[in-house]
This record gives C-alpha cells, structure tokens and sequence, in this order.
C-alpha cells in the first residue's frame, strides 16, 4: 500500500521536517564546540486579524511529545488559555543541540491548533449557550482531522464530527444525515424514517430539510412523520438558494410551532463563522461549522533565544531575558516583568 503524504511521529521526532538551516547551524554548533545553554521563548507579535483580542492556545501536548525524554525545561500556559499578543506562552530552556532543531514542529504544533482554538473560540462566544459543532475535517488533510477537531474543542465546540476525532477527545462523534442518503433513498422522510430504523436511539433524529423541496414544508413532514423522535431539522440551504435565510429559519420556527412541534430544535451549517451566528442565534438552537473553522488563519507565534549561559540577549525587535507572565484576575490584564519579579496591577485591586 502507498503511503499518504504526511511524516509520520517518528520522522517529525527525528528532524525529518526541520528546515534545513536548522540541521546545518546544529552541525556547525557540534563541529566548533559552540553550542550554548539558551532560553527560548514563543509569543505572538500580533494576531491575524484587527479584531482578533485574545487567542486561545492550543497544540502544547504534541509539542510536549517532540520533546519528551529531553534534558530541557519547559515552563508553558496550560491549553486552553486565554493570551495576548506580545505574552510569552512557552519558555524553553537547555542545551540548543538538545532541543533547537524541533523549532520548526514545534512552532508547527503551536501555530495551527492555536489559529484553530482561537477561531473556534470566537464562535463560542457569538453562539453564546446555543450548541456548536466543529464540522469541517472534510476541508483539512485527514491526516491531521483529529488535531483539527480537538483544537475546535479546546476552543469552544461542544463536539466534533469524526470518529478518531471524537476518540482523540473522549467523546461521541456529532453528525446528522448527508444528502448522500436522501438522495440515494429518493425522499427526505423516507430517508429520515429509514435512519431511525437503523441507527441506535442513543443518536439523536436531526433530518435535513434542503435536499428537494421548500425547508418549510420538508420540516413538516418529516416532524409528522417521527414525532416526538425528531430532534431537530438541519439547514445547510446553499448560498445561492437562501435570499433572507433568516426569514427562512422563522418561517421553519413558525410552522413547527404552531403545529405542536416546539420540541424539534433548528440546526445550522454551511458558510458559517462568527458573524453569522450572531446573525442568526436568536432563531437558531445549533450550529455546525466548517470551513471558517478548521481553515483558521494560523498564529504567527515565533521562537527566539533570549539568554544564553543565563545572560540576557536577543536580536532586535526583541526583548531579552526570561520572563514571567502575570495576570490579574480583577481586570483580566496580563503584564510581562522579568522572570521571578512582581508587578501590583494598575487597577489597584491585585
């Protein structure tokens, strides 16, 4: 069987996707004796966008595992947290020879999951208590779906859709029904009553109403035809089929009520981000996300040394000497201050 393209742990481990200057400044290092003792640290000069004002870090386990059994000390956010632009998040120290030619996986590592995190979390907050769902593994390589899915769940989402995904996070794997089956089986009802026929009760019934007719009438039939089995009606409408997409979902709202189906939630996807499901949360209860998701802009984290032997240095536009991160709790601001240093915050109430 060929392989896919990807590097598997071992060739990452073992540099095989280390820029190259990084194997010839070791080799240098190894043949003058110059290597040094050296603090590195990553932080974020800025975000990718203006209205990015926190991230959400995420991909520190995988970078703990390119650097297990090393004689190095890693002080680092837990994931999860909340940071700002120009914080250190990890601070690396030891021997350059023992870790310095992993910088290109480890900021590998950092980069994408954090960007994933960080947009996930921006979803979060816009979907507010309404369920979200990170669905967009189909647009990433599948060799790397389970990292996106668990950087969507750090940040944010309440499940995932894929199988080794959801193992990856310790949770069952989230999905509705595709066209594939409604299409194939001719009838949206007929494919929604043949999905409860087969699938254990323990999966909730969302029927997808976009396939053939008008999503008002579709939802009408499918909730008469399950009753109070029917979890929800999905909408992954296209584009060029919505017009006013949420008169739509009112209209959807409307007919099911009023028929005695309030129970029957609405599901969203298709095209989503942040701004659209503030559009749309007041009619929505769930929302599947994808593209805008699992395509995040990646954080533009870098690596820098700066001590070497313990003494403070770093090259411009940097600066030098390790550094503590604190924050305070009363005003949510961080501050910076040399490591093991104390700084009261300017709010006066830490």
């Amino acid at each position: 069987m060929k392989k896919l393209h990807i590097a598997n742990t071992e060739e990452v481990i073992r540099g095989d996707v280390t820029d190259v200057y990084f194997i010839r400044t070791e080799s240098i290092l190894k043949n003058t004796h110059q290597a040094k003792n050296v603090c590195m640290e990553i932080f974020l000069k800025s975000f990718p966008a203006s209205e990015y004002r926190w991230g959400i870090f995420a991909g520190l386990e995988e970078m703990l595992i390119l650097l297990e059994g090393r004689p190095v000390t890693v002080r680092a956010l837990p994931e999860g947290s909340v940071f700002f632009a120009r914080t250190p998040v990890v601070s690396i120290e030891g021997n350059y020879l023992d870790f310095g030619g992993l910088e290109t996986a480890i900021l590998g590592c950092l980069c994408q999951a954090s960007g994933i995190a960080t947009r996930a979390s921006r979803a979060r907050v816009a979907a507010g208590t309404k369920g979200l769902f990170s669905f967009g593994a189909r647009r990433m390589h599948p060799s790397i779906a389970p990292m996106v899915e668990r950087a969507a769940y750090i940040g944010g989402c309440d499940g995932v859709a894929t199988v080794a995904g959801a193992r990856l996070i310790g949770e069952k794997p989230v999905g509705t029904i595709p066209h594939a089956l409604i299409l194939q089986i001719g009838d949206t009802v007929e494919a929604t009553k043949a999905f409860d026929s087969v699938i254990s009760n323990d999966v909730p019934r969302v029927a997808l109403i976009d396939t053939f007719q008008d999503e008002k009438f579709e939802a009408i039939r499918v909730a008469q035809a399950l009753g109070k089995r029917l979890s929800a009606v999905r909408l992954d409408t296209p584009g060029s089929r919505r017009g006013n997409f949420k008169e739509i979902l009112r209209e959807v709202r409307w007919e099911l009520d009023i028929r005695g189906f309030e129970h029957v939630k609405l599901f969203v996807s298709g095209g989503l981000d942040e701004y659209f499901i503030l559009e749309l949360k007041d009619v929505v209860d769930s929302f599947g996300v994808g593209t805008r998701m699992s395509s995040s802009a990646s954080l533009d984290f870098s690596m820098d040394i700066v001590e070497i032997d313990g003494k403070p240095i770093a090259k411009r536009g940097k600066e030098s000497g390790r550094k503590s991160l604190m924050r305070c709790w009363e005003c949510m601001r961080d501050y910076v201050v040399p490591y093991g240093k104390a700084k009261p915050c300017d709010c006066g109430r830490a």
